[in-house]
């Protein structure tokens, strides 16, 4: 599988986030997807002009797997997201977190589907031209 058009985010583990055996609670994968994306899409967005991208958008559905425990530990998570779907009016990004050495370790496999939305109008919105060749950068990876 090609991985090359990923987007690659370290994600710091907090002493927090731990259960009561040293695993990560199921409920902070979520947040750390969210990290994950809030870096892509402004780094991204900011980079090729499709700055609504930072803001205007709307979690429209999450689907998350659970593949395996993971080990509270100092060293951050790698997160890699692409994106698996442009509509006219919706994107889905596609999540794995893992670690990738010794040997690649999936923990977690998600989807998020996104809605833009204009907040001004109170309304949901296209996609322009700009955010879809944004997107179009990670798209099948």
């Amino acid at each position: 599988m090609d991985h090359h058009n990923r987007h690659v985010y370290l994600c710091p583990l907090r002493w927090g986030d731990q259960d009561a055996l040293g695993h990560v609670n199921n409920g902070r994968y979520v947040d750390y997807l969210q990290d994950a994306r809030v870096d892509f899409l402004f780094r991204t967005a900011k980079e090729l002009g499709a700055d609504d991208l930072e803001t205007g958008l709307l979690v429209a559905r999450h689907e998350v797997q659970y593949r395996a425990p993971l080990h509270f530990r100092p060293e951050p998570v790698r997160i890699e997201l692409w994106i698996s779907e442009i509509k006219a009016a919706s994107f889905t990004v596609d999540y794995e977190i893992l670690d990738a050495e010794p040997q690649r370790r999936t923990y977690v496999e998600a989807r998020t589907r996104l809605v833009p939305f204009d907040f001004a109008a109170n309304r949901l919105r296209r996609i322009s031209p700009v955010e879809r060749a944004a997107l179009s950068k990670l798209v099948g990876a």
